[in-house]
């Protein structure tokens, strides 16, 4: 029954994160549509400390939509391990593309199709090779594993680091530089799946009867949740207004992942009870999902035209015998002399030397 109910709860949190996927991917394009409506008739500008966007209804349903999807990853984490949700996201990042090429006249070329391609191949990688966490099955031995020193350590780093981004690197780098305001909501992000897996325990003991609402953990870790998620969307509203979505969404993703994957390692001790294969293919696949985040992003404005094909696939040079005639002439070049101008102007010179004796 055990094995059943662990493979009941690996589809369940399977098909949970795959709806999160959808909803998150589709939230940001109406944000984005959202805030373009509000610059095109002048308002402030998220990007310059404006909050106008509250009054955009596109925005509103962007934001709506992900609710629904952080709602659906909540309860992913809730049944499954968080290094099988979180790789998953790589698919919004594959519908954010998707849909910007197709909404926001955004351009996904023939590297973003590759790139989003390798995202879901990296993430079936992650998926099929992901570490089993310690079982945390109630808020004790959650509270046990947020006092580690590793943890502590940890959740202080990410705080002293977030500070310094936003009041120190903020006002200098924020407007030129898209890594500020996302790793602002990166670092914070880690924390708030903490939070998300502690009050997902909680549930479960709520369901099964336990008297969980006077235990003061469920609520500092509901309230930790509500400060970091505020966070997140604060910072992504102002990453979003000032980049393009096809950069932020892959670099959000990017960061995010990694955090996780950092603060879930420190706080379950994942990696020790992983053999060297899970361990390869983890690695191998968070590395397949980077390389087609930076074929999203960076070749993202490069135009893909025929004439960067191989010759015998641009049209009008399918012929084998124009190729062939072509491949003669370039071979015939090679048999003239390396250096055909000097050889000239010595020749040259020598003549003239003559007629002045």
């Amino acid at each position: 029954m055990g094995a059943a109910g662990g493979r009941v709860g690996f589809y369940v949190g399977l098909g949970l994160a795959l709806a999160s996927s959808a909803f998150i991917g589709s939230s940001f394009i109406l944000k984005k549509k959202g805030l373009l409506r509000l610059c095109r008739r002048g308002r402030a500008r998220a990007g310059q400390g404006g909050h106008a966007y509250l009054q955009e209804w596109l925005w509103w349903a962007g934001l709506l939509c992900m609710g629904v999807g952080e709602a659906a990853n909540f309860a992913a984490y809730a049944f499954a391990p968080a290094t099988l949700v979180t790789p998953l996201g790589a698919l919004s990042v594959l519908v954010s593309a998707v849909l910007s090429s197709t909404f926001l006249n955004e351009q996904l070329n023939v590297h973003g199709k590759i790139g989003c391609l390798l995202s879901i191949l990296g993430s079936t990688v992650m998926v099929i090779h992901a570490p089993q966490e310690e079982e945390v099955s109630s808020l004790e031995s959650m509270a046990e594993k947020l006092k580690d020193p590793g943890f502590i350590v940890f959740a202080v780093c990410v705080l002293v680091s977030s500070l310094l981004l936003i009041f120190v690197a903020g006002p200098r780098y924020g407007q030129s530089n898209v890594l500020v305001y996302v790793l602002v909501c990166s670092a914070i992000g880690s924390l708030s799946v903490s939070c998300v897996k502690g009050l997902g325990i909680a549930l479960k003991e709520l369901f099964s009867g336990k008297p969980v609402l006077k235990e003061p953990l469920g609520w500092v870790l509901l309230v930790c949740l509500v400060i970091c998620i505020s966070v997140q969307i604060n910072y992504l509203n102002k990453a979003l207004d000032i980049f393009n979505t096809s950069v932020v969404t892959p670099v959000y993703y990017v960061l995010f992942t990694t955090s996780v994957m950092m603060c879930s390692a420190i706080l379950f001790k994942e990696w020790q009870h992983m053999v060297l294969d899970n361990i390869i293919g983890t690695i191998s696949g968070f590395l397949t999902i980077v390389s087609g985040i930076f074929l999203l992003h960076a070749f993202r404005d490069m135009p893909f035209t025929p004439d960067l094909l191989p010759l015998f696939l641009q049209p009008g040079r399918t012929d084998p015998r124009a190729l062939w005639r072509s491949a003669d002439r370039h071979q015939s070049c090679q048999h003239q002399p390396l250096l055909p101008s000097e050889d000239k102007s010595s020749q040259s010179a020598e003549e003239e030397e003559e007629e002045g004796e």
